[in-house]
């Protein structure tokens, strides 16, 4: 049991990036955006390319870079994967905010665009990176083991992106970013230009799941351009998860309940294959999972479990 729960933590840390990628539209825009289906393998395709990459034959300023710390590419790798991830989402928000194409459908443009996107990047239906230097084997270089480096690997950059996600949503953009998703109507009559406050929060959003592609890709040794399918499933299973267990909370100890959320469901998941289940059946177990955390507030209520609260409530 502490192997499944370690197991789940590792991987519920890197997958809860996509997670927090997803709340960014989901919750804090008000828009359902498919575009994750194709940021998500869009960032372990760039990852994977620049890992494979023979150092030699970059440019010069590029190799002197090498030269000088040997986790440059690693790291490279994890940067250029949230800059693509960034312009999948620009591509999503231009669509949705100046085309006026329903947010929806710009999603599934984009994402339908990425595939082949993502192809001519990977020149092939999937890479190995196997015996290649990743950010988590230079973590087990110092001793650590796989499932461990994950662990301290992932627990950094999260805890990274959260910190950068709160601070920038005290700034003025981001607070203009909150107060569009809250309300639009009111946001445009105080002068909130409203379609830029979109396009940031598509442009975050994507950047976030497309680096959960390139850590994932790094921490599996190999991408795969179908990577993306079901993806928009874990990230809202995550969020969901989180929301039933932990409520009305501010946005920095929410953004850490959706790692909580992510750790959890991977470990429901690491529960199921325990059964034997076919690993083929794990997607419609997601969407099992998911359905049942959606309906658990309205089977709550049915069963009176929320009554039950709130006489004890009073009686306090």
């Amino acid at each position: 049991m502490l192997d499944i729960l370690l197991s789940s933590t590792s991987q519920g840390l890197l997958w809860s990036l996509l997670a927090i990628g997803v709340f960014l539209t989901y919750r804090i825009l008000d828009i359902a955006d498919l575009t994750t289906e194709g940021s998500f393998p869009l960032g372990g395709a760039v990852a994977a390319v620049i890992l494979a990459k023979d150092p030699t034959t970059w440019p010069a300023p590029i190799q002197s870079l090498f030269d000088i710390h040997y986790m440059i590419a690693p790291i490279f790798a994890l940067l250029f994967a949230f800059s693509a991830g960034m312009l999948a989402g620009l591509v999503s928000g231009l669509l949705h905010t100046k085309l006026k194409i329903p947010a929806l459908l710009a999603g599934i443009i984009t994402m339908t665009g990425l595939y082949s996107i993502n192809s001519r990047i990977m020149g092939a239906p999937n890479i190995s990176l196997i015996g290649t230097d990743s950010i988590f084997s230079h973590a087990q270089s110092l001793g650590l083991t796989k499932v461990n480096s994950a662990i301290l690997v992932g627990s950094i950059i999260v805890l990274i992106v959260i910190f950068l996600l709160v601070l920038f949503f005290k700034t003025e953009i981001g607070l203009a970013t909150r107060a569009t998703g809250d309300n639009i109507d009111m946001s445009e009559a105080n002068g909130i230009k409203t379609d830029n406050m979109k396009i940031i929060g598509y442009m975050l959003s994507n950047g976030c799941i497309a680096l959960a592609g390139a850590l994932l890709v790094q921490n599996n040794n190999f991408a795969d351009l179908n990577s993306g399918i079901g993806t928009i499933v874990i990230g809202l299973a995550s969020i969901i998860i989180a929301e039933v267990l932990f409520k009305n909370k501010s946005l920095g100890l929410r953004l850490i309940t959706i790692v909580i959320g992510a750790i959890l469901y991977r470990f429901i998941l690491a529960c199921v294959l325990e059964l034997r289940v076919d690993p083929a059946d794990l997607k419609l177990f997601s969407a099992i999972i998911l359905v049942i955390c959606l309906s658990s507030p309205l089977i709550q209520k049915k069963l009176g479990f929320s009554k039950i609260g709130k006489r004890k409530g009073g009686a306090n």
